[in-house]
């Protein structure tokens, strides 16, 4: 990790100490403590450090606007565990595992409305555009699971629907984050907008990427179980290229081996990544990826900062998407 990202995320990690108060009833803020003290890499709250020290702000007037992208983003994960019956996060068991469903819905709604208290330690010009830029974000995401989820069960989904939810579920965030560092730091309006921009274009990259990695990734450097998405039969990028790509025949194999869940799935994992490179579609999504990453960077043209401090934000993009091909 690039050395300012550490010291952001060290920054961070100290704030939330301070923070993570024990106090009653302890049934409901035991389990927020829990999953905010799970290992990660604290991206979201990281951007929101690092844009508002862009335009010369202390860090410390940006950890509150950080705590709220942080703390929404893991109400986010203690749901969207409990809706897909996720046994692990983080390599720990799921709060609704640990406790029970209905302390991790009351903990997730607590965290929800915690997250927007920690806004209302801005006066209110900086407030109301926090609000906006939260509150859009924060309908986006559950809009993102919602689609998410009507994807299990539709035999016709588009790419474009795809790219929809994954903007929605993963990029959305990213570009919030640093324009909520941004917003508080006072940045002018077209560089709002393209750091928003940059972070939904990185965003996209990313979760491609993510895809690409679970079919192709070295199981060692990628940090999960390489073939998951196959095996929960998911509609990523990679099968709904393949669908358009494939022939006739693959394409219907493709869709049979998709209805199934065998015991040992070894086979069909192999079976699926075959069709993914020889149909083409492994190698459009990396174009894809290479499409948003350089839209991504293009963004940062219209900042109105020194060539030095750009140079900070396309070396964090390059940190973000430099895992294994």
């Amino acid at each position: 990790m690039i050395a300012s990202i550490a010291n952001y995320r060290t920054a961070f990690l100290d704030y939330l100490g301070q923070k993570s108060e024990t106090r009653p009833p302890e049934g409901l803020y035991q389990p927020v403590r829990y999953i905010l003290n799970l290992d990660g890499k604290r991206i979201r709250p990281v951007l929101v450090l690092l844009s508002a020290d862009l335009y010369g702000i202390p860090v410390e007037k940006a950890m509150p606007a950080a705590m709220a992208v942080e703390i929404f983003h893991n109400f986010s994960l203690v749901h969207d565990d409990i809706m897909d019956d996720a046994p692990l996060r983080r390599g720990q068991p799921t709060v609704h595992e640990k406790w029970d469903t209905n302390t991790a819905i009351l903990s997730g709604d607590a965290m929800l409305i915690e997250a927007y208290r920690q806004l209302e330690a801005y006066p209110g010009e900086v407030f109301k555009p926090l609000m906006t830029v939260f509150s859009k974000t924060a309908l986006e995401v559950c809009e993102g699971q919602r689609y998410d989820m009507d994807f299990e069960s539709r035999d016709d989904v588009q790419i474009s629907e795809y790219l929809r939810m994954i903007e929605y579920k993963t990029a959305v965030l990213i570009g919030c984050a640093l324009k909520m560092g941004a917003l508080v730091a006072g940045a002018p309006g077209e560089d709002l907008q393209a750091l928003y921009s940059f972070g939904i274009y990185l965003g996209l990259a990313f979760q491609l990427q993510d895809d690409y990695l679970d079919v192709f990734g070295d199981p060692e450097t990628f940090g999960k179980q390489v073939g998951g998405d196959i095996i929960e039969n998911k509609k990523t990028f990679l099968y709904l290229k393949s669908l358009d790509l494939a022939s006739p025949e693959e394409s219907r194999e493709l869709r049979d081996l998709y209805s199934i869940r065998p015991r040992d799935p070894k086979a069909k994992i192999q079976r699926i990544s075959q069709i993914f490179q020889t149909s083409g579609a492994s190698d459009a999504a990396r174009d894809k990826i290479f499409e948003y990453t350089d839209e991504a960077f293009r963004q940062l043209g219209i900042l109105q900062l020194p060539d030095s401090k750009v140079a900070v934000l396309r070396e964090f993009g390059q940190w973000l998407l430099n895992r294994n091909f």
